[in-house]
């Protein structure tokens, strides 16, 4: 299936306190996908995520006050079936081992292109079809 035929029926949160990615990334996917919705801060996030589903989410490492794995970590108590893309330019053994065990799904090391954000949806939701479904279909 075409990444475009994917992105359509998918809602996609990315976490990031960095305001041009944030802004960047929504400017290139807004109309690509279901949902594209950008978060500055994990709380916010966990906040949003308690009220509405997303089928992926993306998510930094490097936030305010928690970090994206101990949000990760977080998010499975409410959205266990959610896919999980982490992005960071803090990439070690330690942090590759602790995302392994929390269930992270695709890992992308900054600095990163929206090939590369493209690449690891496709293959995530290629596998896993999005479970939302907007109202035209």
């Amino acid at each position: 299936m075409e990444l475009c035929d994917l992105l359509k029926k998918a809602k996609i949160l990315l976490i990031d306190d960095d305001q041009y990615i944030r802004s960047s990334l929504e400017y290139y996917f807004k109309k690509k996908t279901l949902a594209f919705v950008t978060l500055e801060s994990a709380e916010e996030a966990l906040e949003l995520l308690k009220k509405e589903p997303f089928d992926v989410i993306i998510c930094d490492y490097k936030l305010p006050r928690m970090n994206g794995l101990d949000f990760f970590f977080r998010l499975y108590e409410l959205q266990p079936e959610a896919l999980r893309i982490f992005i960071t330019a803090y990439a070690n053994d330690e942090v590759a081992i602790r995302a392994g065990g929390i269930g992270i799904d695709d890992f992308i090391e900054k600095p990163f292109t929206t090939k590369d954000i493209e690449e690891a949806l496709k293959r995530l939701l290629e596998v896993n079809a999005p479970a939302h479904t907007s109202s035209a279909d």
